[in-house]
């Protein structure tokens, strides 16, 4: 199926079932690796701004449902609540994210930009779509459609439950 960076293919290793496992088929693995590989491929374009991959991470969901809590970043990125706490914590010391007491839960604590946030996130999404025109360039006219479709699964299939 997928081939390694070196060009060889590993063996299998046998599991206690007797079923062959080859990490560099394993789809889990194999979609961390792009992911990885992508996020890093942004980050290289908006490092001049100063932000990690999580920092952007935030901004790029609250530049999306500001306001929102922290809570529904977490959701929203699957990331961590520590990570996201983090990030958070920078954006809000770097003036790039202001906290608010919730409209109509005055408990809850909202997130959104300031000016310099705005500012910074609209000097980054042209960035990032570029990339994704890059990714999606080499993919056949359907092709991008069908990814869709298919990462739209796999978020909503049976492993996607809490």
């Amino acid at each position: 199926m997928s081939k390694m960076a070196g060009g060889s293919r590993p063996s299998g290793r046998q599991g206690a079932a007797g079923a062959t496992f080859v990490l560099d088929d394993f789809l889990p693995y194999r979609l961390s690796v792009a992911a990885n590989r992508v996020s890093r491929a942004l980050a290289e374009r908006y490092a001049a701004h100063g932000l990690s991959i999580p920092e952007w991470r935030v901004m790029a969901v609250v530049g999306g449902f500001a306001p929102l809590s922290s809570n529904e970043v977490c959701r929203r990125t699957e990331m961590d609540k520590a990570k996201v706490s983090r990030a958070v914590t920078r954006l809000v010391a770097a003036g790039l994210l202001a906290r608010r007491p919730d409209e109509t839960d005055r408990r809850l604590i909202t997130l959104s930009f300031t000016a310099k946030g705005r500012r910074t996130y609209e000097a980054i999404v042209p960035l990032a779509l570029a990339l994704e025109r890059e990714l999606t360039a080499a993919l056949e006219p359907g092709e991008r459609r069908t990814l869709e479709r298919i990462l739209d699964k796999l978020r909503d299939g049976p492993a996607a439950a809490p």
